[in-house]
């Protein structure tokens, strides 16, 4: 969760391991599902070099499930992003950025600004890792510093030169485990309120009992050790509900995809085995 950090203002556990296993499925999965060439020197020189001295660290358990479905959303974001591109929207927002790479990767599209909304020491952690990579920053990227139970949203925005009265797709990742629904909720209802062919993907967690054995374990043994850690999970849904919540905030389209869409999509012809657990959800929501 990468808009959470340590008491010791030293950046989440659970945000570097996630840029971890993206860069580890740049060495493990052929082919890639999600092709970032960033991946690995965004984590700057020593992580970087940790990941790839120990890459079989992250094909083993529960680790190989996390690392295809880091790889899945990464790749089904952007593949949402492009549609709306391609329809004319001009401004996105990664909510939740951590170490994303998008922006420095699309240098050229400088006709889509981005804006990295992220908790501030976040962020100042990312750019040294982007100075000691010598990755450069582009001018559509803007950095939007926030927190997501504090601060409001839609101001932050403003003020970072978003044009709210224009469309504005959203990705939201690995964020709303550690949120409460009502935080949530506000800024889902700030996507709602804004003009057709804006956007949301987002990723959530299930309610564990809704999930097999195996899976509630894997959930389970992962909530403890966050919050152990500091970044408790705070919020899981079921998907009928979630999406019936969806649509009373009056979105125009809302479609919720589990593992086996997700796999049909991303996965056919694929002899590695990586495979998706079934707690793994992505929410798409338009206007």
């Amino acid at each position: 969760m990468s808009s959470h950090l340590l008491s010791e203002g030293q950046p989440s556990r659970s945000a570097l391991m996630v840029a971890r296993l993206r860069a580890a499925h740049q060495l493990l999965d052929t082919p890639a599902i999600f092709d970032d060439p960033l991946a690995l020197p965004v984590l700057g020189p020593e992580d970087c070099m940790q990941v790839q001295s120990n890459a079989r660290v992250y094909d083993a358990g529960f680790s190989r499930i996390l690392r295809a479905a880091m790889a899945v959303r990464s790749r089904f974001a952007e593949d949402e992003l492009a549609r709306a591109a391609a329809a004319g929207v001009r401004q996105y927002v990664v909510l939740g950025a951590g170490l994303d790479t998008f922006a420095c990767r699309r240098q050229y599209d400088a006709a889509l600004r981005v804006f990295e909304v992220d908790h501030p020491a976040t962020q100042a952690w990312k750019r040294k890792l982007l100075a000691a990579s010598s990755i450069t920053v582009p001018e559509s990227l803007r950095f939007v510093p926030v927190d997501f139970e504090r601060d409001a949203l839609a101001d932050a925005l403003r003020q970072a030169g978003c044009r709210l009265d224009q469309p504005v797709f959203f990705s939201w990742l690995g964020v709303t485990l550690y949120l409460t629904e009502q935080a949530i909720f506000d800024t889902l209802r700030l996507v709602a309120s804004l003009p057709p062919g804006s956007g949301i993907v987002f990723d959530y967690g299930v309610k564990p009992e809704l999930l097999d054995m195996m899976e509630r374990a894997g959930v389970e043994y992962f909530a403890r050790r966050y919050a152990e850690q500091g970044e408790p999970w705070l919020s899981f849904f079921d998907p009928a509900e979630l999406c019936a919540r969806l649509r009373d905030l009056s979105f125009s389209t809302v479609q919720d995809f589990g593992r086996d869409a997700l796999e049909t999509r991303y996965f056919a012809g694929r002899g590695d085995n990586l495979r998706l657990g079934g707690g793994t959800h992505l929410m798409l929501a338009s206007n």
